[in-house]
């Protein structure tokens, strides 16, 4: 295995075309057995539905080349059941969670040499996802979908990597009350790339979302779930109906309990309270954990004890520790991670 001859420290978060990527087509009631190709494009009909009604769910993971040589992922188990119901609330026939498993190793074992080595700060970014390819031209699912997952090397979502960075509240919603917020689909973020065009326009890295019934309560931002730490160290993670479960989040609530010894209170936060925090931060998986100095609401600017020029100590402590984890270098609770090679 030789790696590809890249700037591993400074590629950035874009994406190269690789060497495969899987591909499964559903059709007449089953999926059929899948395979690889070298062939980056995708054909469709016009009329398909993707095209026409956006029938289209997606997934992050990413995998890490440890220090001993292997290849893992992190929590692949958890994506394969968020995609799998994400396709069920978009009317998609769901493709099988071990299946799902198994076409990781396929690509990720197809692109050993596009998997950054240790030590580098970048990963093997994947992105599974599936469209309808079935003909409509009345509003209605498709009869054939397709399921594909492809592969990109990475480096840090933000630029700056870990240095905090600036939100903005935006004026628009993320969702829908009793929407499809919490499904990780195409449409949700097509909703939010006009807002986010204006954040940036702004100085700002992101939008951070209200509640869309009483605006009043904290939701997300177009890409990662928030995260708050109190005066008293205690983490505070907002909970809504409308918020996507991320698996980073998720993830994060349990290494604060069971490795930091934080409290943690997941409830309802209204955005009145966060002028009160010590700390705040993005995280998803293209991210992990970013740092949030600063949120301007219009004329009310909120600064962050921790500053703009590094993370608090709590948020960075939960930053080192899962990046630790999906490094191999702290100790990752039992089934978290899974080894490709």
């Amino acid at each position: 295995m030789a790696k590809k001859d890249l700037d591993w420290k400074n590629i950035g978060f874009n994406y190269r075309v690789t060497d495969a990527r899987y591909v499964s087509n559903w059709k007449d009631g089953k999926w059929d057995d899948g395979a690889l190709t070298s062939d980056p494009n995708v054909v469709l009909n016009e009329s398909a539905g993707m095209l026409q009604y956006c029938q289209q769910v997606f997934e992050g993971l990413k995998a890490y080349t440890w220090k001993d040589g292997s290849v893992v992922c992190f929590r692949p188990d958890l994506n394969a059941e968020r995609i799998y119901n994400s396709a069920k609330r978009i009317e998609m026939p769901p493709f099988p969670k071990d299946r799902f498993l198994d076409a990781i190793d396929q690509v990720v074992k197809a692109n050993a040499d596009w998997v950054p080595p240790y030590g580098s700060g970048a990963s093997l970014y994947i992105r599974p996802y599936e469209f309808a390819t079935g003909v409509v031209i009345g509003v209605k699912p498709a009869d054939t979908y397709q399921f594909r997952i492809f592969t990109t090397p990475v480096g840090p979502y933000y630029k700056g990597g870990a240095t905090p960075i600036a939100l903005q509240v935006s004026d628009f919603d993320r969702a829908a009350p009793r929407g499809t917020g919490a499904v990780k689909a195409g449409l949700n973020y097509a909703m939010s790339l006009h807002a986010s065009v204006m954040a940036h326009a702004a100085g700002f890295a992101e939008n951070l979302y209200l509640d869309p019934a009483t605006r009043t309560y904290v939701e997300e931002t177009g890409g990662s779930n928030v995260i708050f730490v109190d005066k008293d160290g205690k983490l505070v993670v907002p909970k809504s109906d409308s918020i996507l479960p991320s698996i980073t989040r998720r993830s994060v609530v349990y290494i604060a309990e069971h490795y930091l010894h934080m409290q943690v209170d997941e409830r309802p936060v209204k955005f009145e309270e966060v002028k009160g925090f010590a700390e705040c931060g993005l995280c998803g998986t293209a991210a992990v954990i970013s740092p949030v100095g600063r949120i301007v609401d219009h004329d009310d600017v909120i600064e962050f004890p921790s500053g703009m020029e590094h993370a608090g100590k709590h948020i960075a402590a939960l930053y080192d520790t899962i990046t630790g984890i999906q490094n191999g270098t702290v100790e990752a609770p039992e089934g978290w991670i899974h080894k490709v090679m």
